[in-house]
């Protein structure tokens, strides 16, 4: 009989936490908003399907992925909720979206007619792919207002509003309309200012469209614009939808603006302690050396685990509730720590490279920063090597 070996490293993730950031979340928007949970990247790196089971079980009425594929497998997980695709569906895309009955969010007058002939085949009769034939499909339609990356531009919308006319009906349906705010995460004033500006920008689009009569005055039925730093800066209104994520999660979403709940901790054994002299050179490239003589501590987690290569020689661990430097360069496998004033720590132990220990703690934003990135590539950077551990209490 076979039993699991003690993990080198894991990630433990906390069920109640999620749960406690999702209601902040929600007590800062508006009366009336209807959310849609984000859980793209296999819900951020941590775990899609608990994830996606926890945001439905707190009320949460639709969840966010980016391709077709992440919303297939939430389909074929049992999910029955609307399931926003957030990402431009490559051609060919748009019959499986359909299949799975999955909302596609339309982003140029390319995907447009794509996701349109399908939907009228299906109208039509023609359609071959099993699906039960009228049953249409739902897009929601992103507006530029200012990112950049994706979306009908406002500024064109006298262009291509004709065009979105022509293709809904017979079997297309529009049930809901957004756009991005770009700075909702940049300190006051800027991120009123731009929040304000692009707000004026989508609202004269709506009305525009309404006047066209290509959709109701007040809109399809969701409306939606703002993600967790606009949530919680003030960016929404009554009955509109918005689009918490990282904040879920444990990652922070502006100066001045609540703290999260962490979410997770990363934790790593002691594989290896070594009493070293002085001289003595450490990891790829002799890029440390140590000063006297000193202790270290291998630990089983590396870049092959998601720990970034660029936190060498400047990241930090916890150690027996201390903090400890990273020495040398981080392997694919392994990462060296300078434990030389922790002369009890021996193989075995627990290092924590997010999380608390005792009371000292690493946040994911602390990381982050000394990574020089953000929370977001941190977070979706552990790979499947680091087992996941679920804490629901």
């Amino acid at each position: 009989m076979s039993t699991e070996p003690p993990a080198r490293a894991w990630i433990e993730i906390r069920g109640q936490a999620l749960r406690r950031n999702l209601r902040v979340l929600r007590d800062a928007a508006a009366p009336g908003t209807r959310l849609i949970g984000m859980v793209k990247a296999d819900g951020y790196g941590l775990g899609a399907l608990p994830i996606a089971r926890i945001l439905l079980e707190e009320g949460v009425q639709a969840l966010g992925v980016a391709c077709v594929e992440e919303g297939i497998r939430l389909r074929g997980a049992g999910f029955e909720c609307p399931i926003l695709v957030f990402s431009g569906v490559p051609p060919g895309g748009e019959v499986a979206a359909l299949d799975a009955g999955l909302t596609l969010c339309i982003s140029d007058l390319d995907g447009l007619e794509r996701v349109g002939r399908v939907a009228r085949e299906r109208s039509d009769g023609s359609a071959t792919s099993g699906t039960e034939v009228g049953v249409g499909a739902s897009i929601h339609l992103e507006v530029d207002t200012g990112i950049g990356r994706a979306g009908f531009p406002a500024v064109a919308v006298d262009h291509w509003a004709p065009e979105l006319s022509r293709w809904l009906g017979e079997g297309l349906r529009l049930t809901g309309i957004f756009t991005h705010f770009h700075s909702a995460d940049e300190a006051m004033p800027v991120r009123e200012r731009t929040m304000a500006a692009q707000r004026t920008t989508f609202d004269g689009v709506l009305r525009r469209l309404a006047r066209d009569g290509i959709m109701p005055e007040d809109g399809p039925d969701w409306r939606h614009l703002a993600n967790s730093a606009a949530i919680l800066g003030g960016g929404s209104r009554a009955g509109e939808g918005v689009r918490p994520g990282i904040f879920l999660y444990g990652g922070g979403v502006g100066e001045g603006l609540p703290r999260p709940d962490p979410v997770i901790a990363v934790r790593a054994r002691v594989v290896r302690t070594v009493d070293v002299p002085a001289g003595t050179t450490q990891g790829y490239g002799a890029t440390y050396r140590a000063k006297g003589p000193e202790r270290w501590a291998t630990l089983g987690i590396g870049y092959g685990d998601g720990l970034p290569r660029i936190l060498s020689n400047r990241g930090v661990v916890l150690v027996a509730g201390r903090r400890v430097p990273i020495i040398g360069r981080i392997s694919m496998d392994v990462t060296v720590v300078d434990i030389t004033e922790l002369p009890g720590v021996q193989t075995g132990d627990v290092a924590t490279v997010i999380g608390s220990d005792g009371g000292e703690e690493i946040t994911v934003d602390e990381v982050a920063e000394c990574a020089q990135t953000i929370s977001y590539e941190i977070l979706t950077g552990w790979t499947p090597r680091l087992r996941r551990r679920w804490e629901m209490d």
